[in-house]
């Protein structure tokens, strides 16, 4: 894949759309042909549900609790939280819609085409770490199912669990489009009957009067919990959010988008998570087992006979979410540089993931210390990115110039400072307002001080991430003079503002 000015007009405009879920697709980073563009809003329900329904949702009910807010206030915080992370996701859609490439590769207008390599190096790093978790959830939690059934535990199980829910996340996304398409949308109806069984065979189990008695916490401590869901949640979906709407027409309803996105990937977890809260303020003995073996811990709560059912759709709801990561990623991994087919990028992301699983299942002591120190450390940078790419987003008039996303030449230019900067910038004070128990991360947090915060107040507040996210929007929003050049430039088809060679639309 090109990324540079010898890009072909086959590579700029692809005329190779996804024919077959069992066909290997194509078509990489290039911009998708009108003739292959297809399907409805209303289409992205699909795979942003099913990616979001996993019953690891119910154990966020723990991980908020945990900062020592009331039912109330947790409950707030996860409809919240849930929502507006995933409006974010939504508005950056629309990008998928006006631009009809991959998320990353739609970024190179706001960073320039090797500026841009700083997000795509974080976007990957994100990406390829939720694979990680989500492999290793499904993992543990089919290993505990199988003990709780008095079969053989140990290695055995471990290994053949790992190795299925491999099989399963790296098949798809090598195969890519069509075939997440279809499988999500299968696993959106089944996912969605078995948690509901679950919650029936559950229910019994919720204590009002327990919940009635949690303390009331804190603002920063609501703060804290509030970022909690916003990092976890959409925040680790932005970088994703144009690469599944990029197939639709150009005259698709923005609206819609913008809906569909939010309405799909926020129903599930609002569910979940407040069922969590009851379940976990209901019997908060749940907290220790659920900070080791999440989704297993939830198992011990069904009779013996729903515990297979119970295994599939968790597994399946994270190997959902898995097979999106490592689609994106792979793309991701094609717009920083790399020079390699889809489905090969695709690999070698499953070759990372394997990896990393094995460190996370078989080294890690725990799970939720690795976990929330990964969310935070790459919660940060993709926060400033987040608002630097929605600032460039709503500034812009016109649909992106498919040309210059390929050449550094073209209006975008090779690098915009004010963005790369800014997002270096947001990222060095975020990790100074954050926090971080992990071994090799536990330096986060040196501007508390420094700035009179008590940081056993705000430590935990997750104050950084809002700071790098609204930050970054305004950063974002000083590149207005530069957007309208740009824009005055393609349209006048006059030599581009940075210097470069003219460059137009091949539309």
């Amino acid at each position: 894949m090109t990324t540079e000015s010898s890009a072909t007009p086959a590579e700029v405009l692809s005329h190779e759309g996804p024919t077959s879920a069992l066909r290997i697709e194509t078509t990489g980073i290039e911009v998708i042909a009108d003739a292959d563009r297809k399907g409805r809003p209303s289409s992205l329900f699909w795979p942003w549900f099913a990616a979001n329904i996993s019953v690891f949702g119910i154990s966020y009910g723990s991980f908020i609790l945990g900062f020592g807010i009331s039912f109330a206030q947790a409950t707030l915080v996860a409809i919240a939280g849930s929502i507006l992370s995933f409006l974010l996701v939504g508005i950056i859609a629309l990008a998928g819609k006006r631009g009809s490439a991959p998320t990353l590769t739609l970024s190179r207008a706001a960073f320039g085409l090797r500026g841009n390599l700083v997000p795509g190096v974080v976007s990957y790093l994100l990406l390829v770490g939720w694979e990680i978790v989500l492999v290793a959830l499904a993992t543990l939690a089919t290993d505990t199912v199988i003990r709780q059934l008095g079969w053989s535990g140990g290695n055995t199980a471990l290994i053949i669990a790992f190795l299925v829910v491999i099989a399963v996340v790296v098949g798809a996304g090598i195969l890519g489009f069509d075939m997440i398409m279809r499988v999500q949308t299968v696993l959106t109806i089944v996912l969605g009957v078995v948690t509901l069984g679950y919650v029936a065979l559950t229910i019994d189990r919720i204590d009002l009067a327990a919940l009635s008695e949690l303390p009331t916490g804190s603002w920063e401590a609501v703060l804290g919990a509030f970022m909690l869901v916003m990092t976890a949640l959409g925040l680790g979906w932005v970088n994703a959010a144009a690469d599944y709407s990029r197939y639709l027409p150009r005259s698709a309803s923005s609206g819609g988008v913008v809906f569909w996105t939010t309405f799909g990937a926020a129903l599930a977890p609002v569910v979940l998570i407040v069922y969590g809260l009851l379940l976990v303020g209901s019997d908060p003995s749940l907290t220790d087992g659920i900070a080791a073996d999440p989704i297993g811990t939830l198992a011990t709560l069904l009779p013996t006979w729903y515990l297979i059912p119970f295994v599939l759709v968790a597994v399946g709801g994270l190997a959902s979410g898995a097979v999106l990561d490592i689609y994106s990623s792979g793309l991701t991994l094609l717009a920083v540089g790399l020079r390699v087919p889809r489905w090969v990028a695709a690999a070698i992301d499953g070759v990372l993931m394997i990896i990393g699983t094995i460190v996370l299942v078989w080294f890690a002591d725990d799970f939720l210390g690795p976990f929330m120190g990964f969310l935070i450390t790459l919660g940060v940078p993709i926060a400033a990115w987040a608002g630097l790419f929605i600032a460039d987003l709503i500034l812009r008039r016109r649909d992106y110039d498919v040309a210059s996303l390929f050449d550094a030449r073209g209006v975008y230019g090779a690098v915009n400072w004010t963005n790369v900067i800014g997002m270096l910038a947001l990222t060095a004070v975020g990790w100074g307002l954050v926090t971080n128990s992990v071994q090799g991360l536990t330096w986060q947090g040196y501007l508390f001080e420094p700035l009179g915060l008590d940081v056993d107040v705000w430590g935990f507040s997750g104050v950084g991430v809002a700071v790098a996210l609204v930050g970054g929007f305004l950063v974002g929003l000083a590149n207005r003079g530069r957007i309208r050049r740009q824009e005055q430039a393609t349209a006048d088809g006059a030599a581009a503002p940075d210097g470069g060679d003219t460059v137009t639309a091949t539309r």
